[in-house]
């Protein structure tokens, strides 16, 4: 069933939407006989390791609060578009969701989970999002997205895809090439000779048939979940963005929970994270073996060179805030 973000929980008395009768509880105190009901959207299907892991963690706080919290998970955008929902957690009627760069628009250091070329290995990204650098992100986020940052998911490496093999920068000069339309993708690649050409993902499989787009670039599961292998013949291995993601609360939601409902919530996040990245790893190798079995060739080529020729478009379009943290990323993480 799609939930309507406008209407919050059904049984809430509370302003905010997904919480149900607040008598017997206080932040500070035990959670007495208060119940919550907290709404959960991913942008992702049933099946992907997002949606499942959100499924886990329902289950595990459910059991874990001994029934005083209630975390319905609606997958697939039912909750409405990803921005859709970050407003409603922010206001009330929605309480959870899984996202990202997305945020940059209240907290601009969001932008610096998916800098292209930022790291180069899924190790150093984990220290990064898991150190200082990525609290003082989460914190930014908080203070002005008024989202606390639960845990996050290590998402999989962009790649290329496109009809021909494409080894250096030198072989996408020119390509039209469809990206999201945010400037870290438009600008990157316009340094380093493509034609970027931002589209709603539900047009690409169109374009890239009918020839308007010549090329794409997304990690394996969505190219797989597109069916983009029946239209593109490689798969280049660029790895131009690896990048993380968070499952956010509302920090007046969670701020509005007793201490001991908060670590259940904080503890079932962290079993979330380890869930969610077994199922991540598994599901990178088969997701590019399945695109192998149906006839995608993968290509390896010179990462360093397309980071040099892309380096120039991602400082263009960094501000002196981002700027800084993101040297200071460079410093860390040679």
């Amino acid at each position: 069933m799609v939930a309507s973000i406008g209407t919050g929980c059904s049984n809430s008395g509370a302003a905010s939407g997904g919480t149900g009768s607040t008598d017997g509880s206080s932040a500070s105190g035990g959670s007495g006989s208060t119940k919550y009901t907290l709404l959960f959207g991913t942008t992702t299907n049933e099946d992907d390791p997002w949606s499942k892991a959100a499924v886990k963690f329902a289950d595990t706080v459910k059991e874990k609060s001994n029934g005083l919290i209630d975390v319905k998970v609606y997958p697939n955008n039912q909750l409405g578009s990803e921005t859709d929902v970050i407003q409603a957690v922010q206001n009330g009627t929605a309480d959870m969701l899984v996202t990202g760069e997305s945020l940059q628009k209240w907290a601009p250091l969001a932008a610096m989970v998916a800098v292209p070329y930022l790291v180069h290995d899924e190790a150093s990204l984990k220290k990064l999002a898991s150190g200082s650098i990525g609290k003082e992100i989460e914190d930014q986020i908080s203070q002005k997205a008024g989202l606390k940052c639960l845990t996050y998911f290590v998402r999989g490496p962009r790649e290329l895809t496109a009809n021909k093999e494409i080894k250096t920068p030198d072989d996408v000069k020119g390509i039209r090439l469809r990206i999201p339309n945010a400037p870290l993708y438009i600008k990157p690649w316009e340094a380093a000779g493509a034609k970027p050409t931002p589209m709603a993902l539900t047009e690409v499989f169109t374009g890239l048939q009918q020839n308007t787009i010549d090329a794409q670039e997304n990690p394996f599961a969505m190219i797989k979940s597109n069916n983009f292998q029946e239209v593109q013949k490689y798969c280049m291995l660029t790895d131009h963005v690896r990048s993380w993601i968070y499952v956010v609360i509302g920090q007046k939601k969670f701020d509005s929970m007793p201490a001991d409902l908060q670590k259940v919530v904080t503890d079932a996040a962290a079993e979330m994270q380890t869930y969610e990245n077994q199922l991540f790893e598994q599901s990178e190798k088969d997701d590019r073996a399945w695109l192998e079995q149906k006839g995608m060739k993968f290509v390896d080529v010179d990462q360093a060179a397309f980071e040099k020729a892309m380096t120039p478009g991602v400082l263009a379009t960094l501000s002196n805030e981002q700027k800084k943290v993101y040297d200071e990323i460079k410093a860390t993480f040679k």
